[in-house]
């Protein structure tokens, strides 16, 4: 009694005396709930202040009522709310304990779109799945949401008129009951119009090129993913840093037709790249690089790329040409040539592919091609310990068409943390028909991304691969398996586990691997790994697997992920430690 008078006194004063705001408690609901009330409470604004004795009278009496209309949002109504304050070291701290009872659920529900849109059979979808339903918690936030996605698929399949005839809900506390009234009147669809391309500041492609990505019929029913579609598909072409799509209901012209402006910014016509790289194989060396995004009005494509060390060299050439017909993509026609004179092989490889990509649905991206394979190859090891030994070197010649799958559906390509992705590949030739040994092959690669909270990823890895041929010594390295090292078996050095020569890798039928990989990020961009991989590349049908262990520093750095590991093989004790670097993103 003694201390409640106390407190009564004090906040009689009125602003004589300031009291100090100390801390502000919340008890008896979940998460969500205690962060509505703690934002709506004015007493959480004044914590760790003086205010005046009658201010702060004013605030603990107004907490019961901001309280309930905090709770309100998720449908509870009818709140136990208690407010209790102490006192103690010059400063007044409130407890604001809450039973929010039982929540107002919904009774009666009249959702209906009125007019052409109610006949839609994806609007009807919409409003079979509008929450809350009937029997559940009346959460506000779910209301406005399931209310605003009918809107937005209105206006997306265009019904450009629609608004709404009814709108109400009635809420009874009593009976913890609300009812809902939701009524949109459509209107008649709009269909799509004109398309009309302006680049700006200047043109650098026909405007019949662009057009041929317009897959629909002037006159056609009005739906935003059409553009979207479109907006993917310029996207694709790299020639424009900027896009923009606007269309243009309030200028329909007769049968409700939406003109639609497509405004595109050119980008840089040429992409240089340069830079250093190192490897234990292949020793230090340089990157250069050029690519002319478009080279002439028809949108062509064009690029060179060197990468010269000194015992591994490769130069591509490529160009490119849009392609429309049957599925957007490209006609590319590509040369590499390679020499490579390292410590257990001198080979020379010259490869000339032409192919035809095409993306067959935004997850899934085909391309068929057309390879014809000149490879020269000797092993060091064969030729003993005479320096002047003239290698005894092996030629093959191989044409064959290859066919490959790409999918990808993943929430982020640069940094995934959902989805899924990876590639098969079929191959094969015949012995007599530009190729001197019969072959086919399969070779899939698959990662699979899960995010665990906010800062951690599961990265799960797999790949396998198998050779159908009775004549593997006709097969050019370039056309065989192997395992180890980066993006492979980590603990391993490049190439090291398999089939060998000495101490060096021959290539093999087979290839099996697998990696499970945990990273946690910190609130910056680094972050920590560790991970097991394992597998064989293997002749056989006993693979020799092997299986490795480490640890690793991830960077978000603005140009991709960095990831800097060290690992170490568990197959035989006296195993070194091997260093890793992978610079770029995983799509």
């Amino acid at each position: 009694m003694p201390g409640i008078l106390a407190f009564v006194l004090l906040l009689g004063s009125g602003t004589a005396h300031a009291v100090q705001v100390g801390e502000v408690e919340i008890r008896g609901l979940d998460e969500a709930m205690t962060e509505n009330v703690r934002v709506s409470l004015s007493l959480v604004d004044a914590v760790g202040k003086d205010v005046p004795g009658r201010r702060l009278g004013y605030m603990i009496r107004e907490a019961e009522d901001q309280t309930r209309e905090a709770l309100e949002p998720f449908g509870y109504y009818s709140p136990d709310i208690r407010v209790e304050r102490t006192r103690s070291d010059g400063a007044v701290s409130v407890t604001v304990t809450v039973d929010p009872g039982e929540p107002v659920r919904v009774r009666n529900r009249d959702i209906a779109i009125i007019g052409a849109g109610g006949d839609d059979r994806y609007l009807r979808q919409d409003l079979g799945a509008f929450a809350p339903s009937r029997g559940a918690v009346f959460d506000h936030s779910v209301y406005e949401a399931s209310k605003a996605r009918i809107s937005r698929r209105l206006a997306e399949r265009g019904y450009f008129d629609a608004d709404f005839s009814a709108r109400r809900v009635a809420v009874t506390r009593a009976e913890r009951a609300a009812d809902i009234e939701l009524v949109w009147t459509s209107g008649e669809r709009y269909n799509m119009g004109p398309v009309t391309f302006a680049q700006t500041p200047k043109s650098i492609v026909n405007d019949d090129l662009l057009e041929k990505l317009i897959y629909w019929q002037e006159g056609e029913y009005y739906h935003q993913g059409r553009l979207d579609r479109l907006r993917t598909s310029l996207t694709r072409l790299d020639y424009f840093s900027g896009i923009d799509i606007n269309p243009q209901p309030e200028n329909a012209v007769a049968d409700r037709r939406v003109p639609v402006d497509v405004t595109l910014t050119p980008a840089k016509r040429k992409v240089q790249t340069a830079g250093i790289s190192y490897g234990t194989d292949s020793g230090a060396g340089i990157r250069l690089g050029e690519e002319r995004r478009y080279v002439n009005r028809r949108g062509h494509k064009a690029l060179w790329q060197l990468d010269y060390a000194q015992r591994r060299k490769t130069l591509t050439l490529q160009y490119r040409i849009p392609a429309f017909a049957w599925l957007d993509g490209w006609y590319t026609v590509s040369l590499q040539a390679a020499d490579e004179q390292t410590d257990y092989i001198d080979t020379r490889r010259v490869e000339l592919v032409g192919s035809r990509s095409g993306q067959y649905n935004e997850h899934i991206n085909l391309i068929a091609s057309m390879h014809v394979l000149r490879e020269r190859w000797a092993y060091v090891e064969e030729n003993g310990d005479d320096p002047d030994a003239v290698p005894d070197y092996r030629y093959a010649t191989f044409s064959y068409p290859s066919l490959r799958a790409e999918y990808v559906d993943v929430d982020d390509r640069i940094f995934p943390t959902r989805g899924i992705g990876g590639n098969v590949v079929l191959r094969g030739g015949v012995e007599g028909v530009g190729s001197d040994a019969s072959f086919a092959q399969i070779h899939a690669r698959a990662s699979w991304y899960h995010g665990i909270g906010e800062r951690n990823r599961l990265i799960v890895r797999g790949e396998l691969g198998h050779t159908y041929t009775n004549a593997l010594v006709d097969m050019p390295p370039s056309l065989r398996f192997y395992a180890g090292g980066d993006r492979s078996i980590r603990g391993y050095d490049w190439r090291e586990v398999g089939p060998q020569l000495g101490n060096f890798a021959l290539g093999a039928k087979n290839v099996v691997t697998g990696s499970v990989e945990f990273e946690h990020y910190f609130e910056n961009s680094f972050g920590v790994a560790g991970f097991v991989d394992s597998g064989s590349a293997f002749d056989g049908d006993n693979p020799d697997f092997h299986t490795g262990v480490g640890i690793g520093v991830r960077w978000r750095s603005p140009v991709g992920p960095l990831r800097f590991d060290i690992a170490r093989g568990l197959d035989d004790p006296d195993s070194p430690f091997t260093l890793h670097l992978d610079i770029g993103s995983a799509f």
